[in-house]
């Protein structure tokens, strides 16, 4: 894939030791000036932080030795510290200050003074322009890049000031694309498509297999965009008169683009070469994966094709590893949700259950709660089909038709390994049911995910596939279902008084007090959707012994509910509605996702 070169971050190689911040001569005088940097090598800091360890960094230098890469950018790439860590490191060895720029929305004034292919290539991000001081705050990978600020000093005015922050480098990447904008680099390839000269398919595919054709840049500029505007799914859909391409983000499908359906066959093939598919078959489906690095990142592409009337349709499913593990504390769960998952989690050995429908963020949960558990002291193993996002220290297997493995004989082959916490991907039968509560039984912790309705739905359908209740009695320690819904754009987000009929719908009494809650409204820093991001709604239903006895008497569902309730069990409409009051999401979202008819009053 032909991404556009961007230099490496000139991150301070281990044997070099700190310098000061580079001091500009008379023609910049006005340009703040840090303080020495603190002394010691960059890989030295980091062990003493306890952010890698003695080994860590021995491979580094190793990798570093051979490959002659920049240290800091080897010890994220290899997964041993967070750049959000290495990011606060480096500003401390310059003495500058860091921002997050996930949570930043530069100006429109700053991004005007700085063009967007000096900005892309030296990785330098105004956020904030003062006209009275005449002060440009600007982020950046690396404070030490001599020739970044000069170039910068260059397109600026002689009386503007700087002030410097420290940036991770991805995320620099990402918000250049996303605040510069992708959708005139997209143009700019179609028109050229439009101009470009003929030959046969077979003629331009060899010439784009090559990268001479636009339809390589403009592949590329799609993924690149869906990536930077946080999509999950990208489709590739053929019409009789053109290709409609869609994205999905936070759940729900936007078109972006509508093409000529002369581009799609060209497309097609190029993405089939990605991915390894036969581009000679067109009237059978196929899937693959794709690897790849996008804004600074790597991403990893699964894709299907499927032979519609009009031709293959292609959808691409986006795997962003930064965004696959979120921490504990950042779920969103109230006090007491969060207290309970705490004592569930200090279980020595029992299963613990996830249910929601498809895309309802069951894989990242589990993802936070291993990452949350993994230690050098315990041996985590999984079995996921496909594994999506690879974490360190756990050991995950792949499970499906090309490893001719399934869930239930993983299970039993995971045993024979000493494993401590077992996470099944999906328990879609009784055999892989019944072997994941018989590791429960022999002291493991068992995670896995199930397809259910509701917490208390969950206990019934495992019930249905075979499971007898005398084995759940004991063995299970809680279960915990969710959906997403959209999280409204803080910058937006409009207030207003609740109506009658929105109270009643929140399970508010009519003559109470004014209740404020949030609606959508749009602008650019949520692509004028309104929504940006999604949250999750959960209910955590805690097994006790009241519970394990209505278990072992085949009671209904009803009866569990009302006894989960005496205990302080929420529903997700009623763990919704707190979102709602709380204004992190709408009433009219939650509504999509769960039905408020059915919550508790």
């Amino acid at each position: 894939m032909n991404i556009p070169h961007l230099p490496p971050l000139a991150f301070l190689p281990a044997d070099t030791p700190a310098a000061a911040e580079p001091r500009f001569d008379s023609a910049a005088p006005d340009v703040q000036v840090a303080s020495p940097a603190a002394g010691g090598r960059i890989g030295e800091q980091l062990c003493a932080a306890g952010l890698i360890g003695s080994d860590q960094l021995r491979i580094a230098l190793h990798e570093q030795r051979h490959h002659h890469r920049p240290l800091g950018r080897l010890l994220v790439e290899l997964g041993f510290v967070q750049e959000s860590a290495l990011r606060d490191v480096l500003a401390a060895r310059v003495g500058r200050p860091c921002v997050d720029l996930a949570a930043t929305l530069p100006a429109a004034e700053a991004l005007a003074l700085l063009p967007h292919e000096i900005a892309r290539r030296h990785r330098l991000l105004p956020l904030h322009f003062d006209s009275g001081e005449r002060r440009l705050t600007v982020a950046l990978a690396d404070a030490d890049d001599i020739v970044a600020l000069d170039r910068l000093r260059s397109h600026l005015a002689a009386d503007i000031c700087l002030d410097l922050r420290v940036a991770g480098e991805s995320e620099l990447v990402q918000a250049i694309d996303q605040h510069y904008g992708r959708a005139s680099s997209i143009d700019d390839i179609l028109r050229e498509m439009d101009g470009a000269p003929g030959g046969t398919p077979a003629e331009r595919f060899r010439s784009s297999a090559l990268g001479l054709q636009p339809v390589v840049r403009l592949v590329d500029a799609l993924i690149a965009d869906a990536v930077a505007q946080g999509a999950s799914d990208v489709h590739f859909e053929p019409e009789a008169g053109f290709l409609r391409v869609r994205y999905r983000i936070d759940g729900l499908l936007h078109q972006v683009r509508a093409l000529h359906r002369a581009s799609w066959p060209e497309m097609a093939v190029r993405l089939k070469v990605m991915a390894g598919l036969d581009i000679a078959e067109t009237r059978a489906p196929q899937d693959g994966r794709i690897g790849l690095g996008v804004g600074g990142r790597p991403i990893d592409l699964r894709i299907a094709t499927q032979p519609t009337l009009h031709g293959e349709n292609i959808v691409l499913r986006i795997l962003d590893r930064q965004k696959g593990i979120v921490p504990l504390a950042a779920l969103g769960l109230a006090d007491d949700q969060r207290a309970a998952l705490q004592r569930m989690l200090a279980r020595p050995e029992g299963l613990i259950l996830v249910t929601g429908p498809t895309g309802s963020g069951k894989t990242t949960t589990l993802y936070s709660v291993l990452n949350h558990l993994n230690t050098e002291e315990v041996n985590i193993m999984t079995l996921e089909d496909p594994v999506e996002y690879p974490l360190p220290l756990v050991r995950q297997t792949a499970v499906g038709d090309a490893s001719r493995l399934d869930f239930a004989g993983g299970v039993r082959a995971l045993l024979r390994q000493d494993p401590d916490i077992i996470l099944v991907g999906e328990i879609r039968d009784a055999d892989t049911a019944e072997m994941a509560i018989r590791a429960a039984l022999t002291g493991h912790q068992v995670y896995a995910t199930l397809h259910a309705g509701s917490a208390v739905a969950a206990i019934p359908r495992l019930m249905d596939i075979g499971i007898r209740p005398e084995l759940l009695v004991g063995n299970l320690i809680g279960i915990l279902a969710q959906r997403l819904v959209r999280r409204l754009c803080p910058h937006c987000r409009e207030p207003h008084v609740a109506e009658a009929s929105e109270r009643r719908r929140l399970g508010l009494s009519a003559a109470g007090p004014d209740t404020i809650i949030h609606h959508p409204v749009g602008c650019a820093a949520c692509g004028f959707r309104g929504y940006r991001g999604r949250i999750a709604i959960m209910e955590l239903l805690c097994m006790d012994a009241t519970l394990d006895d209505l278990v072992a008497r085949r009671a209904s569902p009803q009866a569990m509910l009302a006894q989960a309730r005496g205990n302080g069990f929420l529903t997700l409409a009623q763990d919704g509605v707190r979102r709602v009051l709380e204004g992190t999401t709408s009433l009219q979202e939650l509504a999509r996702v769960v039905a408020l008819d059915a919550r508790a009053a």
